[in-house]
């Protein structure tokens, strides 16, 4: 695999990681929480440099359904992560405290909200929609051979599970409700064990992917 290909995976892998440790804000605190919250957009900006031959091809080409529904998911992402990267810089009390900003805050908290749980969403799609090559390079990582049935049987099985628990997740834990901006305000358990909080979202996220992959599989098929 080419130096940049790699790159590019381990760029996504510690997207993936940062904000899975973004969600637990209470566990962290206000100023890991502005580091990583920074580091990320980092990331983020180096994952479009390294893709800018993407927006190159934008208007080149046909658009058949999975082309679409790729370009919906990157376009919101790249919203959501917008919408993060202002709301933070307004409510920095540390990172950004040099800019002197003032007001908005109100506005800036519920963008703020509203960003991550879109932003949290949106990513698990998009990892989903490119599982297949993920899937690929840890075969090749870990030289593993062509799976045999039980394990054909038996992995789709256990992701489905995942997908069903994750999504029971999302209605318990009221996800929509950020999503939509129902309320001001995020519920936070401060006492919530560490271990299952983060079962509960990678649950989530394993959800959202589960739903990319095989929406992105399905559309694949009118590629004509």
């Amino acid at each position: 695999m080419k130096p940049k290909a790699v790159v590019k995976i381990v760029i996504d892998v510690l997207m993936t990681f940062s904000l899975l440790f973004l969600m637990g804000y209470q566990f962290w605190g206000d100023t890991a929480h502005e580091y990583v919250g920074s580091g990320m957009f980092v990331l983020f900006i180096a994952h479009h440099v390294l893709n800018i031959n993407w927006y190159r091809n934008l208007s080149r080409g046909e658009y058949f359904p999975i082309r679409v529904f790729t370009l919906a998911v990157d376009i919101l992402v790249f919203l959501s992560m917008i919408g993060l990267m202002i709301s933070g810089i307004m409510l920095s009390n540390h990172v950004f405290t040099f800019l002197n900003l003032h007001g908005g805050m109100s506005f800036a908290r519920l963008l703020h909200m509203a960003s991550s749980y879109w932003g949290f969403v949106l990513m698990a799609l998009h990892l989903g929609m490119h599982w297949g090559i993920f899937m690929g390079l840890a075969k090749k990582v870990l030289k593993l051979q062509k799976p045999s049935r039980v394990r054909k049987i038996l992995l789709p099985i256990i992701a489905g599970v995942i997908a069903v628990y994750g999504f029971s997740v999302f209605i318990r834990r009221d996800i929509l409700t950020y999503m939509l901006i129902r309320t001001q305000f995020v519920f936070l358990d401060f006492g919530e064990l560490v271990p299952l909080f983060y079962l509960d979202y990678l649950a989530m996220m394993g959800t959202f992917i589960f739903i990319g992959y095989h929406v992105s599989k399905l559309l694949r098929k009118y590629h004509i």
